[in-house]
């Protein structure tokens, strides 16, 4: 006791963090990210420089599979440039035996421009449940004027 009749009581310091402030500042911070991220801008503009460079040239020849504008399939087999028509059925097993012969067989679906995106698709699938690891789309490129 002191002179006063008053106890003195020693204050111990505390060893606690206090988090309140610090999840009231991550809170806001997360609705800043969430509200600003879908503004950003994810893709950047590069200036590719003109190039006059051939084509990769590849150790086998590709296999093409057409789509025509009325869905229609059609098989183009390396070394042979005449396209054969074939139905769905068929196309799935004469890939599935190419393919079971040589698993690297490079294969393309060229679909025409105005031909239903979901034939495209449709080709794309069962090119895949014949066993195709990989299979590219075919372009062409556009022509610009005055080159």
């Amino acid at each position: 006791m002191n002179a006063n009749g008053r106890r003195i009581r020693k204050h111990r310091l505390k060893a606690d963090i206090n988090v309140v402030p610090y999840i009231d500042v991550m809170l806001v911070l997360l609705i800043i990210f969430m509200v600003t991220a879908p503004l950003m801008n994810l893709g950047v503009d590069v200036d590719l420089p003109d190039s006059n460079a051939m084509s990769l040239e590849q150790s086998k020849e590709p296999m093409v599979v057409r789509v025509d504008l009325d869905g229609r399939y059609a098989l183009i087999l390396p070394g042979n440039e005449t396209p054969q028509a074939v139905t769905e059925q068929e196309l799935g097993d004469r890939i599935r035996a190419i393919i079971n012969q040589n698993p690297n067989q490079a294969i393309f679906v060229a679909g025409d421009g105005s031909a239903n995106y979901q034939k495209v698709m449709d080709a794309l699938v069962l090119l895949q449940g014949a066993g195709v690891q990989k299979v590219g789309l075919m372009s062409e490129p556009q022509h610009q004027g005055g080159n």
